[in-house]
């Protein structure tokens, strides 16, 4: 589903999805579930363009913006314009502060982790970059390759690094006006931009000084309990077995998932085998095999698992994104 078709969908801008409020954000998003069939409303978003999709988002409180754990087959880029959420990379938490630009390779597992008192919105400028764009880069610039593939939070405000958010805000700007043009010039401010990011954080970098890297909180029950999913989630899972193996209660592991994260500890788990099978599938695996190699008991279960968090069948997934196979 790509942007330009949810907005058709759901029949608004960003500017207007910006300005709803918590109760008309969470009607929207009804409404383009009831019409798409998709349970994870950020999970299976497309990119417009073949490079470079730029916008602004804002979540208002968990319940009504509902960002569960998802991945993508682009490039994620994050500048947040509010701090005061946590943010789940793989099985690390990060606390997020204004300024902060989050950074996401294709298939990595994230999401935000929203308070349920949100005096002030989470906001940010959102950047979609697709592999292609990349490789364009890399190929002149053979030594950012690794770099580009190492997810991480870049910890930019106050430093002479700050001028960064002008940069994504100029391309949200330029497309959300979509004036004459406007493609070519966002392609060209995010090379600017990307170039800029990689110069950042490179130990050998230029002046001026390099950012404070952001560093993982202090490991708590939730970190343990996710760190336990990320390493485990291909065998058999169990509330109980993962409650023993963490030296605490069934119910205080559920209670950690639902407190925290706002989901059971069960659909935790079916979310990060989902997002793992995707990858399978990208890669070329069979259909038939990729549910098992990632947790599921059977085929239909993780078929039905797959249809229900998408949308769309596996098969259908691999068409969609050009791939071959049964």
């Amino acid at each position: 589903m790509k942007l330009s078709e949810m907005k058709r969908i759901t029949d608004f801008n960003s500017r207007q999805w910006n300005a709803m409020s918590p109760q008309q954000r969470r009607q929207a998003r009804q409404d383009f579930a009831d019409a798409t069939g998709m349970a994870n409303f950020y999970q299976e978003m497309e990119m417009n363009s073949p490079f470079v999709d730029a916008h602004e988002d804002v979540s208002y409180s968990p319940d009504a913006d509902d960002v569960q754990l998802h991945s993508h087959t682009f490039y994620e880029l994050l500048c947040c314009r509010s701090g005061n959420i946590e943010y789940l990379i793989g099985a690390d938490r990060y606390r997020v502060a204004a300024g902060d630009i989050i950074y996401i390779p294709p298939g990595v597992s994230h999401r935000p982790i929203l308070p349920e008192a949100m005096p002030i919105p989470y906001r940010r400028y959102v950047l979609w970059v697709s592999q292609s764009f990349q490789e364009q880069m890399a190929a002149n610039w053979p030594e950012i390759r690794e770099r580009v593939n190492n997810s991480g939070i870049l910890r930019a405000a106050g430093t002479e690094w700050a001028f960064l958010q002008d940069t994504f805000r100029r391309g949200c700007e330029k497309a959300e006006r979509e004036e004459p043009g406007w493609q070519m010039w966002l392609y060209g401010n995010t090379m600017q931009l990307m170039v800029d990011m990689m110069r950042a954080l490179s130990p050998n970098g230029p002046e001026p000084a390099l950012p404070e890297p952001a560093l993982p909180e202090q490991r708590e029950l939730v970190d343990h309990a996710t760190l336990y999913v990320e390493t485990h989630f291909a065998e058999k899972i169990t509330l109980e077995g993962a409650a023993q193996a963490l030296l605490v209660s069934q119910s205080a592991l559920q209670q950690t998932f639902h407190n925290k994260l706002g989901v059971s500890f069960y659909r935790f788990v079916t979310q990060r085998r989902l997002i793992a099978a995707k990858n399978l599938i990208l890669e070329g695996q069979p259909l038939t095999s990729v549910g098992e190699q990632v947790g599921f008991s059977d085929h239909s279960t993780f078929y039905r698992a797959f249809q229900k968090e998408y949308g769309i069948s596996p098969s259908q997934y691999r068409k969609r994104l050009g791939g071959t196979g049964n």
